[in-house]
């Protein structure tokens, strides 16, 4: 099923989710641009007296994303040492599915290349925070417990670390392609208030889907720099 894209008519299609996910880029950028003008401006920490942008970021960073990630590695403390990479993730993601839902833009995250690029990237991660923690025993963890095991053991967690990239990106892609592809169905069927139902959906699957991706990738740094192995 074909939809519309703005890129379509620069005749621009085959980098449709190079450029959506460099909308989706500029558009943090600015956002964390204002909040951090609006914060020395005000010179205090105390919250914005009415709904603003620096008030839904505090809300899903500090509320909801930081108190997750504590909980998952142990401390907020220990969170906060992983968060840049975890909260871009997270938003990255929430957002560009987000885009998905406005007319005449496809979600980066609805071509394969991008989920797997995300993916990509918390396997470097977390296996590099891995090997900062434990040094060359990082390795130990691919042995397990027993000795005589240890052959079956690296070729079991070898093939287990490799499928976690593939998972990651596997999920992502396929529920914001089948939440875009329903969406799209729905809209041409009906033009009104039935759309706005999917529309709803979408938000709920946009955010699900960022929440998803990276409660799993905090889980699988705080199980690289485990020190129970």
């Amino acid at each position: 099923m074909e939809h519309f894209s703005w890129f379509t008519l620069l005749g621009l299609e085959k980098y449709d989710h190079v450029l959506s996910a460099v909308l989706v880029v500029i558009f943090l950028t600015f956002a964390a641009y204002k909040i951090r003008t609006n914060l020395a401006k005000q010179g205090s920490v105390l919250p914005d007296e009415k709904l603003s942008l620096r008030n839904i970021f505090e809300i899903l960073t500090i509320d909801f994303l930081l108190d997750l990630l504590g909980g998952i590695m142990g401390s907020r403390e220990k969170a906060k040492k992983y968060f840049p990479l975890l909260g871009t993730a997270f938003f990255f993601i929430l957002f560009a599915n987000i885009l998905g839902l406005i007319p005449g833009f496809l979600p980066p995250t609805g071509n394969f290349n991008t989920p797997v690029a995300c993916a990509l990237v918390i396997f470097v991660m977390y296996n590099f925070y891995g090997f900062k923690e434990h040094g060359i025993g990082y390795l130990k963890q691919f042995a397990g417990p027993v000795v005589f095991l240890a052959p079956l053991m690296i070729i079991i967690e070898i093939i287990s670390h490799l499928v976690r990239p593939a998972s990651l990106s596997l999920r992502l892609f396929w529920n914001m392609t089948g939440d875009h592809l329903v969406l799209g169905i729905f809209t041409d069927l009906t033009h009104f208030v039935i759309p706005a139902i999917f529309i709803a959906l979408g938000l709920f699957v946009s955010f699900l889907q960022a929440f998803i991706f990276t409660v799993l990738s905090a889980i699988y740094i705080s199980l690289s720099i485990a020190h129970e192995h």
